[in-house]
């Protein structure tokens, strides 16, 4: 029983994905997880047996809990698309935490000392991606929606999985974006461009960020796009306290991943368990 990790069935789960209208990133993401089980069953069939015995294998290599399972979804998403629903196997419990590791959250005083830092090295591109995605919000995949026309409306129409989502522009971003724009003397299209005229990747600002580290003195593990929604996140339920609208605002369909986005540092949480008046 089971089937073979070929490199033709995994190429046609590629083409499966992006027809389904995966963004970039997740494709590359299933490909290279796929990758790495065929290459731990080395020629082996691929059962629910084998697979959970790789699964397995991926925490004694130190793997995390929680990207096994990311690396256990697409392996699954391939065994139903070759027919082999059987061989689909169980994610990792994991215990719920209430907060977040404090090698990974980014305070506010960091965020700012990023900016700050980039500005200094005459980064001002990079410093004024960070601010678009601290400011609104928005995931590193969406910046390429950010165009010349956008500016002008106010609004950033994002169009993603088959899902439309508006992102507004804080005013003083508008300002902002709109002196870089002249700057550059960009008439249409994209505001974030490489040297070459293209539009910057996400993989681009994902090594631009990780290059500010040591002279900003931000640990790298802080250092990545995705924690700059989370701050977002943390910052507007602080100030409004509307779950719901900020489950709106970053395009979520349901409040249970809204609320991953709010989990405080290790430290913040202690804090608050030591002002709890409750030793007697």
């Amino acid at each position: 029983m089971g089937y073979r990790l070929t490199d033709d069935l995994i190429e046609s789960y590629a083409l499966h994905l992006r027809a389904r209208e995966r963004s970039a990133g997740t494709v590359s993401k299933y490909v290279r997880d796929v990758r790495n089980a065929a290459r731990w069953l080395d020629g082996d069939a691929a059962t629910a047996e084998r697979l959970a015995a790789w699964r397995d294998g991926l925490v004694e290599r130190g793997y995390a809990a929680a990207t096994a399972n990311s690396m256990v979804s697409a392996v699954n998403g391939l065994s139903r698309f070759a027919g082999h629903g059987e061989c689909s196997i169980r994610f990792l419990r994991i215990q719920r935490h209430l907060f977040r590791e404090e090698s990974r959250h980014l305070s506010a005083g960091e965020y700012e000392r990023l900016i700050r830092t980039a500005r200094a090295l005459g980064r001002t591109r990079l410093a004024l991606v960070m601010e678009v995605m601290g400011c609104t919000g928005m995931r590193v995949s969406e910046v390429r929606f950010l165009t010349v026309e956008a500016l002008r409306r106010g609004r950033i129409d994002i169009h993603l999985k088959g899902k439309v989502r508006t992102v507004l522009l804080p005013d003083a971003l508008k300002r902002r974006l709109e002196r870089y724009r002249r700057h550059r003397g960009l008439a249409h299209g994209p505001i974030f461009l490489t040297q070459h005229d293209r539009p910057l990747s996400r993989r681009q600002i994902w090594r631009d960020m990780k290059a500010l580290c040591a002279p900003a003195k931000v640990a790298a593990t802080k250092v990545f796009p995705h924690n700059l929604r989370h701050l977002f996140a943390t910052v507007f339920y602080q100030m409004c306290h509307d779950l719901s609208g900020l489950a709106d605002v970053l395009g979520h369909s349901s409040l249970e991943t809204t609320r991953i986005y709010l989990k405080v540092s290790n430290e913040v949480h202690a804090q608050r368990l030591n002002g709890l008046p409750l030793l007697i």
